[in-house]
């Protein structure tokens, strides 16, 4: 964004003070305070007003300083602010530091803090469970190397070692990072491996020095006020430390505070997550939808019951980086149970958490300067809360309950400080009188009682002014350019008295002063200033007490949230009867009666069909076949969602299972293309299926849809066998899998692949009707029922009639669709001389005699040759297609 101003010399003191901000910040839009209003200049009023749908004007117009301009007004800058950075803008706050009234010339400003799509979390924008991650990355070699993200209004930090080409585009795609900070040597040769079509993070280039891996960890250390990095489990070589490094020294310069709640980090261990890649997490709608990318109809929507916004946010963690951990999964499930066991002691629980709010955001805010009295006042809430909590949990007779409850600090002293110090209500901002309670502090009562004194002894001399003047609509007023005066309308200015003191004149009378006047109006001012100051320096030292607990808070909040995350699959496995799945070693799934959670959660009790699913070294890949509509894309992503949930420590929805822990779970379902990538439908489904064949393992589990339709039939039938043959010979691969088809022909594919089984899903006809029974039973379906489903859809009754006419004639007749074609138009194709022996007439008998010119028997073996010898017969004994 240029800069067209005029020369320095030419321009006001503002403006000098405005572009010696904007110098400082040229990439983004500057916010200037004056006065009440926070106002845009030039090139940035251009772009602002627009979006924020706010008239442009001009400032200076006609001067050497005209300027083009748009305003806010300061008590609602954040709603615009938001907007900006919704628009993908960075925002500079420029505020006044000092008090107009004490400042000798321009009012000095100064650039508080820069907003950006990565540091913003708007609470009327930002839903509860809902995460802002900036990004900060550090190439190696030209690739990415390690990836630090931060989440600046909880004070969440995560390190990742990127090791794989497409690690950094799923990290983004995961975490939904809003914003990518890089070297700025990276930036010029261009970002690699961002995540396709979507929303894309708004990159930020910083200079290459912050990113040195030289002396990163003791820059770590330093920002995090810690000894060492090992007790974080993370070693002074980690490729994610430069990144961090680069990361924290970013936001201490824009946020113009240290962070004080950002003072731990989390490793991320892939050996010990469940990978979910960004197309699995779509296709399986874990906490988006294929519709509108909303909540609902999710799986995070029908386990999420939380009562706080951090447990909310750990649930959605959950989902999104399931463990494999198997004494990790155990102790979630052990939790969930005693709590599941306990009705009434997680009823308990739940109503004491209804009460907590956002203890991560509200530290967050302290921490960085922004705490309001209301956020305290929450704070103080919370607090109070925390006891029930512990209470509730502690008298649930399970060590690994126990153990949680002992983390839930309830930080009783700050909380009885924040009692004693807090007005029950308060109101306003600090220095207005309304924050801090009566009785606390003995200089801000007496300053607050002088105050309404004060008032009163004004009031009293409005009352004796009327009656010695004799002037009964007399009043004393107030305004900040004069301070104090009484008031006589034109029509009794005969009555004032000598003593007065003409101040001003107005349209309807006069202003006068007395000394009485003066002598109160100085005492009341001072008195006000005094508890103005008071009240802002005691609320102060409130906010300091919070971050002087940051960490106990971020301790307490945490165990808070896993509290709550847990209590909500306790919940929802008690009222829709789900069970405790039993998670180890063995390579194996066993699921008796398993029912898609959210499916089953749509049609209500009883509407579901469950089915059993069972995949083990003897049985890896199961071909599911069966009619459209009949629920096989559903069988297919329950058992996917059944192997997640066990592996977030959930019970599930079977009446039993046994999981054994998978380390991917892969699922290609459905038709999607990347338009804007210039990738087709079927490319898209091509690179799913690639991405599977390289990287699934004997540990994975493979959900695979319809492969091969986006092609011609022979081609895509060819793609499916090939795959199909892959997944189950390479030693490599093998995974346990799930392939659902319409080509009927894969399921022979049953007698020469050992591992692989054909199951159906039922339906039964009656006539040209059909009922879909959603029944998993064994074996291959010999047909599809598409034409009873597209009568179902509404296809038009003659376009239905005449489907099952060609169906019956390319079924009964065994013909090709191109000769059905040609014949139904009456075409015969047009004979070609042989280029040895007489010709023949019948094109059946020149296809049978081209094919033995083209076959050498001697390259066949025994079981070919005969395959061969039974098509070339079945092809001569044809009839022709009428």
């Amino acid at each position: 964004m240029g800069l067209r101003l005029p020369p320095p010399d030419r321009l006001t003191p503002m403006f000098r003070q405005w572009r010696a901000a904007k110098l400082q910040h040229p990439d983004a839009l500057l916010l200037f305070r004056m006065g009440d209003f926070y106002e845009l200049f030039f090139e940035d009023a251009v772009v602002a007003a627009p979006i924020l749908d706010i008239a442009l004007t001009t400032r200076g117009k006609g001067t050497a300083c005209e300027a083009p301009m748009c305003g806010v007004p300061h008590h609602a800058v954040d709603s615009y602010v938001a907007r900006l950075v919704e628009a993908g803008h960075r925002v500079a706050i420029c505020e006044q530091v000092e008090d107009p009234r004490q400042a000798k010339g321009m009012v000095r400003r100064e650039v508080v803090r820069v907003v950006s799509p990565g540091t913003f979390a708007d609470p009327g924008r930002t839903a509860p469970g809902d995460e802002v991650y900036l990004a900060s990355v550090h190439f190696r070699d030209g690739a990415p190397g390690g990836a630090a993200l931060v989440e600046l209004s909880t004070g969440s930090m995560m390190l990742a070692e990127l090791r794989r080409p497409d690690d950094l585009a799923d990290l983004i795609d995961r975490h939904g990072v809003r914003e990518l900070l890089l070297p700025q040597s990276a930036a010029d040769r261009g970002v690699p491996a961002l995540p396709p079509g979507g929303a894309r993070p708004l990159l930020t280039p910083l200079p290459d020095e912050l990113f040195d891996p030289a002396g990163a960890a003791d820059r770590v250390r330093r920002a995090l006020a810690v000894a060492s990095l090992a007790g974080l489990g993370c070693p002074d070589d980690h490729p994610a430390l430069p990144p961090a490094a680069a990361a924290l020294e970013h936001l201490r310069a824009t946020q113009r505070v240290k962070p004080a709640h950002l003072d731990r980090f989390r490793v991320l261990r892939p050996e010990r997550t469940l990978l979910v890649d960004a197309a699995t997490r779509r296709n399986l709608e874990l906490v988006c939808n294929l519709r509108d990318g909303g909540r609902r109809n999710t799986l995070l929507s029908v386990l999420d019951r939380t009562k706080t916004p951090m447990g909310a946010r750990t649930l959605k963690g959950y989902l999104l980086e399931p463990s494999t951990d198997i004494e990790e999964i155990r102790r979630r499930q052990a939790i969930v149970s005693g709590l599941f066991d306990r009705s009434d002691r997680r009823r308990a629980l739940r109503d004491a958490l209804a009460g907590v709010r956002d203890l991560e955001r509200l530290l967050g805010r302290a921490s960085l300067g922004r705490a309001t009295p209301a956020d305290l006042a929450a704070l103080r809430g919370s607090l109070e809360r925390l006891p029930a909590v512990r209470e509730a949990l502690s008298e649930i007779d399970v060590p690994a309950v126990q153990r949680l409850a002992e983390r839930v600090d309830s930080l009783e002293d700050l909380a009885g400080e924040l009692a004693s110090a807090l007005a029950d209500e308060p109101s306003g901002a600090p220095g207005e009188g309304r924050v801090i309670r009566e009785g606390y502090d003995a200089e801000l009562d007496e300053a607050r009682e002088l105050a309404r004194g004060g008032r009163r002894l004004i009031a009293a001399v409005e009352e004796r002014e009327r009656r010695r003047t004799g002037i009964s609509s007399l009043k004393v007023r107030y305004n900040k350019v004069f301070g104090y005066f009484i008031e006589v309308s034109k029509a009794n200015l005969a009555k004032v008295p000598a003593d007065y003191e003409r101040r001003q004149t107005i349209a309807t009378g006069e202003r006068f002063v007395t000394p009485e006047i003066r002598d109160l109006e100085r005492r009341i001012l001072e008195a006000e200033e005094r508890l103005g100051g008071r009240e802002k320096e005691l609320f102060d030292r409130l906010v300091e007490a919070v971050v002087g607990r940051a960490g106990r808070i971020r301790e307490s909040a945490a165990a808070v949230a896993e509290a709550d995350a847990l209590a909500s699959l306790a919940e929802v496995a008690h009222t829709e009867g789900y069970t405790r799945p039993l998670v180890d070693g063995e390579d194996r799934i066993e699921i008796e009666a398993g029912r898609h959670p959210v499916v089953e959660n749509l049609l209500g009790a009883g509407g579901f069909v469950p089915n059993d699913t069972r995949l083990d070294s003897e049985r890896r890949l199961l071909i599911v076949t069966g009619p459209n509509m009949g629920g096989k894309s559903t069988y297919l992503r329950q058992v996917a969602l059944i192997v997640l949930m066990a592996q977030i420590g959930s019970f599930v929805p079977a009446r039993s299972a046994r999981i054994g822990v998978c380390d991917r779970i892969f699922c290609r379902v459905g038709a999607s293309d990347n338009l804007a990538g210039g990738e087709s439908t079927f490319m898209v489904e091509m690179l799913e299926t690639a991405n599977i064949l390289h990287n699934a393992t004997p540990r994975s589990l493979v959900i695979l849809d319809e492969i091969g339709r986006g092609t011609a039939t022979w081609d895509g039938m060819a793609i499916a066998w090939a795959v199909v043959e892959k997944l189950h010979d390479d030693p490599r691969l093998q995974p346990k899998a799930l392939f659902a088809t319409h080509y009927h022909e894969l399921t022979d594919l049953a007698t020469l692949l050992p591992r692989l089984a054909n199951v159906h899903i039922a339906a039964r006809e009656h006539g040209h009707e059909i009922v879909l029974l959603h029944r998993v039973e064994p074996g291959p379906s010999d047909r599809s029922y598409g034409i009873q489903v597209a009568r179902l859809a509404g296809l038009p009754d003659d376009v239905v009639r005449r489907a099952r006419e060609i169906l019956e004639r390319l079924t009964e007749e065994k013909t090709s669709a191109a000769e059905a074609i040609e014949r139904a138009a009456g075409r015969r194709p047009s004979p070609q001389l042989p280029l040895f022996g007489a010709p023949t007439q019948d094109p059946a008998e020149r296809e049978v005699l081209e094919e033995l010119r083209r076959t050498d028997p001697d390259d066949l073996s025994p079981r070919e040759a005969h395959a061969l010898l039974a098509k070339l017969s079945d092809r001569l004994r044809r009839g022709p297609v009428p």
